[in-house]
C-alpha cells in the first residue's frame, strides 16, 4: 500500500512500532502469570503435608494455603489424584470438611480443573437471576479457543445441556446473539498482514449501523474480527466520528446489550485493564466480592496476572497487592496475596 501523505506515513510508522511493544503479549514471553510450575515439586511430600495439616491437632490452614497457592493447576491435579490413591479419600472433600467460609471457597476453586470452574461460572451467569451477565461475556471472550471448547464440553457433561441452549432460553435480543457468536469461537486468528481496506469497511459499516435491525452488524464485527484488527477499527472510528466507539454503544444500545458490548470492547482494547477494573470494583464493595476476586486471580494467575497488576497500579495509583492487603482479612488474605505474589512499587 503506497504512502501518499505525511499523515499516512506517520500512521504506518505508529502501526509498525505498536507491534514491537510485545511486553503485554503473553505469547511473546511464554507467560506473564504470577504462578509458575514449582520446580522442586514432590507430589509425595505435598500429600503428606496436606494430610498432616488436616489430621493434626487443629487444622493447619497456613500449610494448606502454602501448598495449593504455590503449585500450578496441573501440579494441584497431580496432588489431588495422588492423595486419593494413597489415602482412599477425596482431597477436595477432606479439605471442605476441615475448612469453612471463604477459605473453603478458595480451596475449592484452586482444586477444580479450570474448565469446571469456567463451566460453573457460565452456568451461574446464565441461570441465576441475580448474577451479572457480563460474567458470561468474560468467560466466552477471554478464554483461548482450546479453553473455550473444553469449558463448553464440561458444561454439557455436567449440566446435560449445551451452553448454547441455555443462552437461547435465558437471554434474548442482542445479548443472546452476542453470546451465541462468542460461544461458536469463530473469531479470526491474528494475521501479520494489516488489512487497512477491511478496517475502513468495518468502520463505515459500524457508522451506518445506527438504525433499527442493524444490531447484527455490531455483533458480527466485534465477535469475528481479531483483536489487533479491531483496535485499528476503534482508532479509525474515533478519527472519523470525533468520539470513541463506546460513546455510540451507550447511545445506541441499552440494558444487557449495552453492558455486553461495552464489556467486549473493553476486553478487545486491553484485556489486562479490563480485569484490573473488575478487581478494583470487587474491592470497592462494602465487603470484598470474593466471587470475582477468586475467579480472576485464580484463572489469570498462570496467564497474565503480572500485566493485570501493572494496569491496576497505573490506573488506580495503588498496587493490587496493597489493595488486597487492605480489603481482605482473615485466612483468605494469605491465599490471595500469594496468588498476587508481590508488591508493585
Amino acid at each position: 500500500m503506497p504512502v501518499t501523505s505525511e499523515k499516512t506515513g506517520q500512521s504506518l510508522t505508529q502501526e509498525i512500532l505498536s507491534h514491537l511493544g510485545l511486553a503485554n503479549k503473553t505469547a511473546a514471553w511464554g507467560t506473564l502469570g504470577t504462578l509458575r510450575t514449582f520446580l522442586s515439586f514432590s507430589v509425595d511430600k505435598d500429600v503428606q503435608r496436606l494430610l498432616r495439616a488436616i489430621t493434626g491437632q487443629g487444622v493447619d490452614r497456613t500449610a494448606i494455603v502454602d501448598v495449593l497457592t504455590n503449585r500450578s493447576r496441573e501440579q494441584r491435579q497431580l496432588i489431588s489424584r495422588a492423595f486419593q490413591e494413597r489415602t482412599q479419600q477425596d482431597l477436595l472433600k477432606s479439605l471442605q470438611a476441615a475448612l469453612s467460609g471463604n477459605l473453603e471457597r478458595i480451596v475449592v476453586a484452586l482444586l477444580w480443573p479450570a474448565a469446571h470452574s469456567d463451566a460453573q461460572e457460565l452456568r451461574r451467569a446464565l441461570k441465576d437471576s441475580g448474577a451479572a451477565k457480563d460474567v458470561a461475556v468474560e468467560i466466552l471472550a477471554t478464554r483461548t479457543p482450546a479453553q473455550l471448547q473444553e469449558c463448553l464440553a464440561v458444561y454439557k457433561h455436567n449440566f446435560q445441556v449445551e451452553a448454547e441452549e441455555d443462552i437461547k432460553s435465558e437471554t434474548s435480543g442482542t445479548l443472546r446473539d452476542l453470546l451465541l457468536a462468542l460461544a461458536k469461537g469463530g473469531r479470526e486468528s491474528y494475521s501479520e498482514i494489516i488489512d487497512y481496506n477491511l478496517a475502513e469497511q468495518d468502520v463505515q459499516a459500524l457508522k451506518q449501523a445506527a438504525g433499527p435491525s442493524t444490531e447484527g452488524t455490531w455483533v458480527l464485527i466485534l465477535t469475528q474480527r481479531n483483536p489487533e484488527h479491531l483496535v485499528r477499527v476503534f482508532d479509525r472510528y474515533q478519527q472519523c466520528t470525533g468520539h470513541e466507539l463506546e460513546h455510540t454503544v451507550r447511545n445506541r444500545f441499552h440494558g444487557d446489550a449495552q453492558m455486553a458490548l461495552l464489556s467486549l470492547a473493553s476486553v478487545i482494547r486491553n484485556t489486562a485493564l479490563y480485569f484490573a477494573d473488575k478487581l478494583h470494583q470487587a474491592l470497592q464493595e462494602t465487603e470484598p466480592n470474593y466471587q470475582v476476586l477468586l475467579r480472576i486471580l485464580i484463572s489469570r494467575s498462570e496467564t497474565d496476572l503480572l500485566s493485570i497488576r501493572a494496569e491496576f497500579k497505573k490506573k488506580f495509583g495503588k498496587s493490587l497487592y496493597s489493595s488486597l492487603q487492605d480489603a481482605v482479612k482473615g485466612d483468605c488474605q494469605l491465599a490471595l496475596l500469594t496468588l498476587c505474589r508481590a508488591e508493585d512499587l
